[in-house]
């Protein structure tokens, strides 16, 4: 089973930045594929955290060049790598305090909705205009 499947509809129409985000979706699965279906509590913490910590130096790398370049939609797009950090922020908060069981389900709910529209109209937009 995989974390989030790659779909055209995550496309932003710029082929060097497709490449990269459907990278970081493989990336994703492969960690996801490795915890098995027995994952003790720490695998699944440890899981979550790469997860988190990729995504986090993605963003980092993104805003970067955003601010190098002045674009003039920077606060927007910082303010949605923001809030999907802090969404998995909370699923590992939850997992750690808890056992929570549909963390897989969660993140990858998260995780697809927030890169159907985020990259197909903020980094599609980003690309266009840094490019």
């Amino acid at each position: 089973m995989v974390l989030i499947e790659w779909r055209d509809e995550f496309k932003t129409g710029i082929a060097a930045v497709d490449y990269e985000h459907e990278s970081m979706i493989g990336l994703l699965n492969d960690l996801y594929a490795g915890l098995g279906t027995e994952a003790s509590a720490e695998e699944i913490e440890d899981f979550l955290g790469e997860v988190y910590a990729r995504i986090q130096a993605h963003f980092a790398l993104e805003e970067k060049m955003m601010r190098a370049a002045g674009y003039d939609q920077y606060a927007d797009h910082k303010s949605d790598h923001d809030h999907l950090l802090d969404e998995i922020r909370d699923i590992m908060d939850r997992h750690h305090d808890g056992g929570y069981e549909n963390y897989d389900e969660d993140l990858a709910s998260q995780l697809k909705s927030w890169f159907v529209d985020h990259f197909r109209y903020r980094d599609s937009r980003l690309h266009k205009v840094l490019g």
